[in-house]
């Protein structure tokens, strides 16, 4: 199959550090080197204390981002890599890893030519 790119949708649950900004950058920082990813850019969001954190980390082979709710101590990743020797595994193992979840779920799609029937316009 010649396909762009694996995404990976991760729901975590059971998770601490959802409203510390610097826990969730250095947690985004530390799955794009677990995916072997070139980190661009880099974006934070806090909406204040007790409040959830948005981040999105922009990569050469694409991005991975991330959405908490630390009221429900849940978070929503999405990670699309489309380099031959990014590891997506890793990536979603070192983000449930720096947020301590206790479960996980994950949604796999492949994209682009060749992936789920996709056709050329």
């Amino acid at each position: 199959m010649d396909f762009t790119g694996t995404h990976l949708l991760l729901d975590l649950f059971g998770c601490t550090g959802l409203d510390d900004i610097a826990c969730v950058e250095r947690t985004l920082r530390d799955s794009v080197n677990a995916a072997g990813a070139t980190l661009l850019n880099l974006h934070v969001h806090g909406f204040g204390e007790g409040h959830g954190v948005t981040g999105v980390a922009l990569l050469a082979e694409s991005h991975i981002s991330i959405h908490t709710w630390p009221e429900r101590d849940y978070a929503a990743a999405d990670i699309f890599l489309c380099g031959p020797t990014n590891d997506v595994k890793a990536a979603a193992a070192a983000l449930a890893a720096g947020f301590h979840a206790t479960k996980t779920e994950e949604r796999w799609i492949s994209r682009g030519y060749g992936a789920a029937g996709a056709r050329p316009s």
